[in-house]
Order: C-alpha cells, then sequence, then structure tokens
C-alpha cells in the first residue's frame, strides 16, 4: 500500500475516535450546565424561602370539623400573594405541588396533602374562590384551576387546586362564596353590637 493511502487509511480510523471524544466532552459539558441550573434554582428557592420566613405557622386541623359541605380529590399546584399568579410562596411548604383531599365544613377548608404539610383554613380567613388557569408558573386550559383566596397573619394568599373532575371546580366556587361572605356577615355584626354596646356603656357612665 502506496504512503498516501496508508495516511488515509489511519486517518479513518482515527476520525471515529475524534469524534466520540468530543461527543463525551459536548455531554459532559451539557450535564455540568444542566446541574448548574439546577444549583441556581435551589438557592432561589431557599432565599425566597428565607424572605418569606415571617409567614405564620399553619393552622392545623380542629376537632369537630364538622359535617362535609363538599369533598375533592385532586392537585395541588402551589400558592402565591393573592392577585400575583407568579409570586410564589414557598414558606410552611405552601411549595411543594402534591396530591390533595380537600373538605369543605362550616368550620372552614381542610387540606390534606400526602407526601407534604397539610394545612386548615378557617372559614372566618376564608375570602372566595374563582376559577382561572394560572398559578405559580403552572398554566392549565381556562378554567382549569380551582383558586381559593384566604388570609394568613397580615398575608392574603391564592391557593390553586384541580379537582380529578374539573366539573366540580364551579360548585365549589359557589360554596367558598356563600361560606366567605356568610363568615364577613357574621364579624361585621358582632362588631357593630361591640361597637354599640360599648357606646351604650359610656354614655351610661357619663349620665352618672
Amino acid at each position: 500500500m502506496t504512503p498516501p493511502l496508508i495516511h488515509l487509511a489511519e486517518a479513518q480510523k482515527s476520525a471515529p475516535v475524534t469524534d466520540w471524544a468530543a461527543r463525551i466532552g459536548w455531554v459532559v459539558g451539557l450535564l455540568v450546565f444542566v446541574v448548574f441550573v439546577y444549583w441556581l434554582m435551589r438557592q432561589g428557592w431557599k432565599w425566597r424561602g428565607t424572605l418569606q420566613g415571617d409567614l405564620p405557622e399553619l393552622p392545623t386541623t380542629p376537632d369537630g370539623l364538622g359535617e362535609p359541605r363538599l369533598r375533592l380529590s385532586g392537585r395541588y399546584h402551589g400558592s402565591t400573594t393573592a392577585g400575583q399568579w407568579l409570586d410564589r410562596i414557598v414558606a410552611r411548604g405552601l411549595g411543594t405541588r402534591s396530591r390533595a383531599e380537600l373538605t369543605l365544613t362550616d368550620q372552614g377548608l381542610d387540606v390534606v396533602r400526602p407526601g407534604a404539610e397539610d394545612f386548615f383554613v378557617p372559614a372566618a380567613a376564608l375570602r372566595g374562590a374563582r376559577l382561572d388557569k394560572g398559578i405559580a408558573g403552572k398554566v392549565l386550559p381556562e378554567g382549569g384551576l380551582l383558586i381559593v383566596t384566604w388570609r394568613h397573619g397580615d398575608k392574603e394568599i391564592d391557593s390553586g387546586f384541580r379537582s380529578d373532575r374539573a366539573g366540580e371546580h364551579p360548585a365549589w366556587v359557589a360554596a367558598i362564596d356563600r361560606l366567605s361572605t356568610t363568615q364577613q356577615g357574621t364579624t361585621e355584626h358582632s362588631t357593630t353590637e361591640h361597637h354599640t354596646s360599648t357606646t351604650e356603656h359610656t354614655e351610661t357612665e357619663g349620665a352618672r
């Protein structure tokens, strides 16, 4: 075999080795990049949790929950500051997506989450519910999410759920709105009665 042909044959044999080395280098570089991005996400998650560290502990289910008005099986998709669907709340385990079992009673909304922290929303803390399509970066078809708005500490929160049977959502919106309206009316009535009683007491003392 003449020298040029020998060199050509050797080049053809070494080419695959060179290609494999480049591919391995590319794969390793990609893996390093993915790990770096994941690390940045974890750091961002921790930083957000630190900023939200003043969020109080979540209420737990009280004894004597009462008869259920509605039950729902589905998924919990996250919580955000009310009205800001991308301002995700991660403190107190609220950032963890999970399966969820919801029970609505006169006492409030009980949220059981296998593998994540359960929480309870007292009826007095409920502010209403609506249908929406997105929360905490999760987007579904229009009306695919049940958004429950509630107050915890000095913060109003939107929590997003999706039933395994999405047709149940409207009934939940109506029931939560009724319960929250009733509770707010009761609170306002109690406040008015207390104010009236205090005023009458003051006037009586003044007359003496």
